[in-house]
């Protein structure tokens, strides 16, 4: 089996069952009494990402700032290695240092915008992802909690550092392309028109339920059937079609696990791009490379190539299986992977396994400071 793309900075946690149950046994094995086993998830999924671990008394940040694609704009850099935020996605901070908070208010003041950037090797990477406050916490002069997600990819085009330490980019704001519909110039009307695209775009005025189950029984054409007038067979244009590439991945999760809830994913083809390289257990590096990629289609068949290929989740540091992908549950609304902070203030990825593989557990398991409140 090929192995999936290794962990980095990702830790396993060992924790005790509401009914006080070991999840894993002095074997290391996990217990069968886990009511997680089966599907059968009791615990409140909502409740990760509201990240009430760090507190319950948040003051809400009103509004929504929006930059136009291709804006040039200087914002300030918070670099955090081992975290590689995408668009959607929700950054937990648990601030100590003088100079973050400052920047955190001035950006208030401001467009409540900064960016969460990855500094592998030292180094920031090329581009990323603009971070927006949503929610504050300030306990005294010295700690901040804040709670931001990922909103607009950009490019760095040059950095400085300010007189307080803090490094602020001048960046670019990358627009997602999506590619043309290749075949509307040759699909001809008789067959348009029972396409799929052109009927939500009719509307229609029916006085009964009877008259609406009929239109609704009427088959839809595929669009790509026009690809029979053209030299290349329907699968090449099915490469590029969102819908089934969409269709294949949720197929992919589910193979995982039938009990993955993929209700409330997201269904714009860039945005659920998104929230799949933020669910997949990847490295920082192929991580950006997904992030480099500004055609949403051509994201999702990447994601769709790794999922395909991948089977096995490793350690970073000595190469040991950890866990299957069969054994991945989500434990969160936002998917089997999230990420929190600790107390320490470290950002974290932690995913949540059914069964783990070549680990040592060192202590006794405990609630205190749980990213999952009961």
């Amino acid at each position: 089996m090929q192995r999936i793309a290794k962990f980095l900075k990702k830790k396993c946690f060992v924790r005790s069952s509401d009914s006080g149950h070991r999840l894993i046994d002095d074997d290391g094995e996990l217990d069968a009494n886990f009511n997680g086993l089966h599907g059968i998830i009791t615990f409140d999924v909502t409740l990760p990402t509201a990240h009430s671990y760090l507190s319950d008394d948040w003051q809400e940040v009103s509004g929504r700032t929006f930059h136009e694609d291709g804006m040039i704009l200087h914002i300030p850099i918070l670099t955090l290695p081992g975290v590689v935020l995408m668009p959607g996605q929700m950054l937990p901070l648990h601030l100590f240092s003088n100079s973050d908070i400052a920047m955190i208010k001035h950006c208030l003041d401001r467009d409540k915008t900064f960016s969460a950037n990855n500094n592998r090797t030292q180094k920031l990477a090329c581009v990323g992802t603009t971070a927006e406050i949503l929610a504050v916490k300030e306990e005294d002069s010295m700690v901040m909690k804040v709670k931001t997600i990922g909103r607009q990819r950009f490019e760095v085009l040059d950095t400085r550092l300010d007189i307080g330490g803090i490094i602020i980019a001048r960046v670019k704001i990358l627009p997602d392309i999506e590619l043309p519909d290749l075949l509307q110039p040759i699909c001809p009307s008789s067959l348009l028109k029972h396409t799929q695209q052109y009927s939500d775009h009719c509307k229609y005025d029916f006085s009964t339920n009877t008259n609406q189950a009929v239109i609704n029984s009427i088959p839809k054409a595929n669009k790509f059937h026009a690809s029979i007038l053209t030299q290349w067979p329907s699968w090449v244009y099915d490469q590029y079609n969102c819908e089934k590439l969409m269709m294949q991945i949720r197929d992919e999760l589910q193979n995982w696990n039938e009990s993955f809830d993929l209700d409330k994913v997201p269904t714009d083809p860039a945005n659920f791009s998104y929230w799949v390289a933020s669910t997949l257990p990847l490295d920082d590096y192929m991580r950006l490379e997904l992030l480099r990629i500004d055609c949403p289609q051509q994201r999702l068949r990447c994601e769709l190539t790794i999922m395909k290929k991948c089977t096995v989740m490793c350690c970073k540091g000595c190469g040991q299986s950890v866990a299957e992908l069969t054994n991945v549950f989500s434990m969160s609304l936002e998917g089997p992977l999230g990420t929190y902070v600790n107390p320490g203030g470290h950002v974290h990825e932690t995913l949540t396994v059914y069964h783990a593989n070549n680990l040592s557990t060192v202590g006794r398991p405990s609630t205190e400071s749980s990213w999952f409140p009961g």
